[in-house]
């Protein structure tokens, strides 16, 4: 990868985060939920344990921990409990039935095209070159088999480089001395998206106003919350430092091939993105959050 493509982190995650993240809205994978007894009425019970099953049985302090953005009161309603449903074995088995089951409904004829084949063999081979010292969800999900199916493979290499990139995001929200309640009110202070959004981390409003006060004496935000030009310096920081612990992936397969990549995934996005199941806002603001101003 050419040294100076700071924007290629960002925009490989733009290809592969709804490769991954469309399996949590996905009418199937709520089938298999239910199938293993999880209650289906809302995503998170099946979300807590799709997305810890390969921490393997984990408490709840490790589930906030590792997943940082949640409250932990949340996290505690639903894990350990997920674990009396179903153990982390049978839930993984379960999610990689689920993941065949979307993409077939999504992708249909296309999963015999050969593009879907060398797209797989490309997102696995930056996925193996994505360190995991000092990342538990990316080693977790990386010590996992692999699958020969290409749509299978390609959806557990987005996991591994998703979640690569999200404890490095950990990494830099500690580093910025955000903790995860002021993770959340300052990136919605420079208008990731609505503060409704967030409320679906779990944080009560007593919480969220009292992060809110912490960050305002620090000159994050003004005093209606909004981003101050501190603050929007602050979080531009946050994301450059999390492209740049997403870079070495991507320095390993090299520009010309994760642009190949990228190619090779638009027909999988477009079938993501316009399968409508995504909400309209999320809490990666990806949608409104522009990246950070190239540097020298």
């Amino acid at each position: 990868m050419n040294d100076t493509d700071f924007g290629l982190a960002r925009r490989m995650w733009h290809h592969l985060e709804p490769v991954h993240a469309v399996f949590y809205y996905a009418p199937d994978v709520f089938a298999e939920a239910a199938a293993l007894g999880y209650a289906v009425d809302t995503r998170w019970p099946s979300y807590f344990a799709w997305r810890a099953a390969p921490l393997g049985a984990a408490g709840p302090g490790r589930v906030s921990a590792a997943f940082y953005s949640f409250s932990p009161g949340m996290v505690a309603e639903h894990v350990p409990a997920a674990w009396a449903v179903a153990s982390p074995e049978k839930v993984l088995a379960a999610r990689i039935r689920a993941v065949d089951r979307m993409w077939r409904t999504l992708l249909a004829e296309q999963l015999g095209e050969p593009g879907l084949a060398e797209a797989a063999q490309l997102a696995r081979e930056a996925a193996l070159a994505a360190g995991t010292a000092g990342r538990p969800l990316a080693a977790g999900n990386a010590d996992l088999p692999w699958p020969d199916e290409p749509h299978l493979m390609l959806w557990q290499a987005a996991t591994v480089l998703r979640e690569h990139r999200g404890d490095g995001h950990v990494a830099t929200l500690l580093a910025a001395g955000l903790d995860p309640c002021e993770a959340l009110v300052s990136f919605a202070a420079i208008g990731a998206a609505p503060e409704e959004t967030f409320a679906s981390r779990g944080w009560t409003a007593p919480e969220w106003a009292a992060a809110r006060d912490r960050l305002a004496s620090r000159g994050w935000v003004d005093a209606d919350g909004n981003a101050t030009g501190r603050g929007r310096d602050g979080r531009d920081e946050i994301e450059w430092r999390t492209d740049r612990l997403a870079d070495a992936p991507w320095h390993a397969l090299g520009a010309e091939r994760a642009q190949r990549l990228a190619e090779l995934l638009l027909p999988i996005l477009g079938a993501a993105v316009g399968s409508g199941l995504f909400p309209e806002h999320s809490t990666l603001g990806m949608r409104t959050v522009p990246a950070p101003a190239v540097r020298a």
